[in-house]
């Protein structure tokens, strides 16, 4: 019998090593190489083929036949939206997210909304199946609709494998993949060897035997998906749950999607019976425009190709410290630094004596540079205290030197704020198709920009 080999995977990258480290001479780790038994494989030396003997495999682009995919829908349209129009059969779909988000119930949600339609195996590796049923009822799944709804309690990966060749179903759920144990590999569940070989034998069956996979990932205390970075090169769609735990609202996010465009977002609520979708968006990030507030602004951002409607809330107050403190929640903090440089700089406002604080409406995470103008308007309304039209959008970069830049799809954003009742909209000077019944004034710098959101009919509260 061959003996086995011996190797040393860091636990952080991923390389491999003939000997032990005490630090990975790639990443930089300490102490993260994990000791992996390798069986030796013997190599066959194939006799070398004269070229008239030799098959030729390879085809050209015109020989090749397209085989056209039916898309599954899979009951929600916003995770459609996301994954590109619907799941894609023999494709593998990762979902990370922080625990407790509510991955394991959104993918009880589709697997509710295709009962009767699909066969599903529920691979529930870190619940027992009485678990899972709890959830099912809660959700409103009873037992005599949920008959192509299969549950295993299970997680080694030899014993799924049987399952899921015996069982062939259309869509398989697994629950998680950090959870999942490869008995030829003698590292622990969750550790690099483990849920790299454990998804690549899984992704080889899904391809064959033409099923859906959609796999639970477990994220890092950084936000990013546990394991090694080739787990995200492995599958064909990389989505992210997001939000937060103790707020109503979840986004998920397309980072990597092979079938589809990237950066799409879709918004669900979280009730007591599940995850439900959001009609309207835009509303979740809004304020009430009937009762406006000093140092607010009204942005629209895009999330790939789905605009949204954002208010951004901005304080400056006077510092107790030497050193003014500088929050921000939903916007990106280097972007909001420069930008308050900018203003001090070259409108002359003192913020490097004020305390700076800058909030989006909701959570939302809006780091794209067509939020930079509102939220200059943001703080400098804070800073003299004034009311900015409620009614009003504000679009555009911000740059060092103070000037107002272009953003992408601005008639997609004009057409949302149009839809959403608003009557006018600040943007920089660029070629504009159709105002879409709004109101548009072209600016070039942030100081054009201040005194276009000074000229509005609202009462403004004078400076103190």
């Amino acid at each position: 019998m061959a003996k086995a080999k011996l190797r040393y995977i860091c636990n952080q990258c991923g390389s491999e090593f003939i000997q032990m480290f005490g630090r990975c001479p790639d990443c930089g780790a300490w102490n993260s190489l994990e000791e992996v038994k390798l069986p030796s494989k013997s190599r066959n030396i194939l006799p070398v083929e004269s070229p008239s003997s030799m098959l030729q495999a390879s085809l050209t682009l015109a020989e090749i036949k397209q085989d056209e995919h039916q898309r599954i829908p899979s009951g929600y349209k916003e995770l459609d939206r996301v994954l590109g129009g619907g799941l894609v059969p023999g494709s593998l779909v990762l979902i990370g997210g922080e625990p407790g988000i509510g991955k394991s119930t959104l993918l009880l949600g589709v697997a509710q909304q295709l009962i009767g339609q699909q066969t599903i195996l529920y691979v529930c590796a870190e619940e027992s199946s009485q678990q899972v049923k709890m959830r099912a009822q809660r959700m409103g799944i009873n037992d005599k609709s949920a008959k192509s709804l299969y549950l295993l309690p299970e997680i080694d990966l030899d014993i799924i494998l049987k399952e899921l060749q015996i069982l062939t179903p259309t869509i398989a759920i697994i629950d998680s993949i950090q959870s999942l144990y490869f008995s030829q590999i003698s590292s622990a569940p969750g550790s690099v060897s483990q849920v790299r070989e454990c998804t690549s034998i899984l992704m080889r069956l899904a391809k064959r035997e033409n099923i859906t996979l959609l796999i639970v990932g477990h994220v890092t205390k950084e936000g990013t998906l546990a394991g090694p970075k080739v787990l995200e090169h492995l599958v064909d769609t990389v989505l992210y749950f997001e939000g937060d735990r103790f707020a109503s609202h979840r986004l998920l996010r397309s980072i990597k999607n092979r079938f589809g465009a990237t950066q799409e977002v879709g918004i669900f609520e979280m009730i007591d019976r599940g995850l439900i979708e959001v009609s309207n968006p835009s509303a979740l990030f809004l304020g009430n425009r009937e009762q406006p507030a000093p140092g607010t602004a009204t942005i629209v951002s895009c999330e790939g190709t789905r605009p949204l409607v954002v208010e951004l809330q901005a304080l400056v107050s006077p510092t107790s410290y030497s050193s003014p403190r500088r929050t921000a929640t939903g916007v990106e903090t280097n972007r909001f630094l420069q930008i308050l440089a900018v203003l001090e700089k070259r409108i002359g406002i003192p913020l490097s004596k004020l305390d700076a604080y800058v909030a989006s409406a909701g959570g939302l995470n809006v780091s794209e540079p067509a939020v930079d103008l509102g939220v200059a308007i943001a703080v400098a309304a804070s800073f003299k205290d004034r009311i900015v039209d409620p009614y009003t959008v504000f679009m555009g970069e911000v740059g060092l030197g103070g000037q107002i830049r272009t953003v992408s799809q601005l008639d997609l954003r004009l057409k949302e704020a149009a839809k959403l009742g608003f009557r006018r909209a600040v943007v920089p000077k660029t070629q504009i198709l159709q105002n879409y019944g709004l109101t548009i004034q072209e600016v070039s710098s942030v100081k054009d920009a201040l005194l276009a959101s000074s000229q509005t009919k609202e009462e403004t509260i004078p400076t103190n």
